[in-house]
């Protein structure tokens, strides 16, 4: 399905991307955020990021009821086309420019959290790493560790390829000649 665009309210922007409205492959980030957006309290706190006051309630557990449905297809993998595109209208009514813009930034920030891992490393091996990025002329962390775990899967892979008595005679250090 293609990306529906947002249908702003205010005046067109001129330059930068366009806003876009909810695709499916971002459910799975996305909905927790909207739930904790559209409520009340949230509603509340943050005037400029939603439409008029007197729309709030009805759209309000009209969107609701519309996501709960939503979820509950995604739960059962059935198609979601015809649900996305009533929630995204919904959301687009709901929502004001600003406001979806913000939603936008919070989601692409969720997002980058998601592909990244922070894994503690003692200072030692910290310098180790540094001794062979600049022996290996590597630029980063990420190309250290992919180097490293590259040169780890090579050696396996040719270990297994020698015959069983040799990876033995390796083991114990003994060399047989004929």
């Amino acid at each position: 399905m293609e990306p529906q665009a947002w249908i702003y309210q205010q005046d067109k922007p001129t330059s930068g991307r366009k806003l876009l409205l909810l695709e499916e492959a971002e459910l799975i980030f996305a909905l927790p955020l909207i739930y904790r957006l559209i409520n009340p309290e949230a509603v509340a706190s943050k005037p400029d990021w939603f439409c008029g006051a007197e729309l709030q309630t009805v759209l309000y557990t009209e969107l609701v009821t519309q996501l709960n449905e939503l979820v509950r297809l995604r739960k059962k993998a059935q198609r979601l086309d015809n649900e996305l595109m009533k929630v995204n209208k919904m959301l687009n009514q709901y929502f004001t420019d600003l406001g979806w813009r913000m939603v936008r930034k919070e989601l692409s920030q969720i997002k980058k959290r998601q592909k990244k891992s922070h894994i503690e490393v003692s200072r030692d091996i910290i310098q180790r790493l540094k001794r062979y990025m600049e022996t290996q002329k590597l630029d980063s962390f990420d190309q250290a560790i992919d180097n490293l775990l590259s040169e780890h899967d090579a050696d396996i892979s040719q270990s297994h390829l020698q015959h069983p008595d040799d990876i033995v005679d390796n083991i114990i250090g003994v060399e047989i000649r004929d």
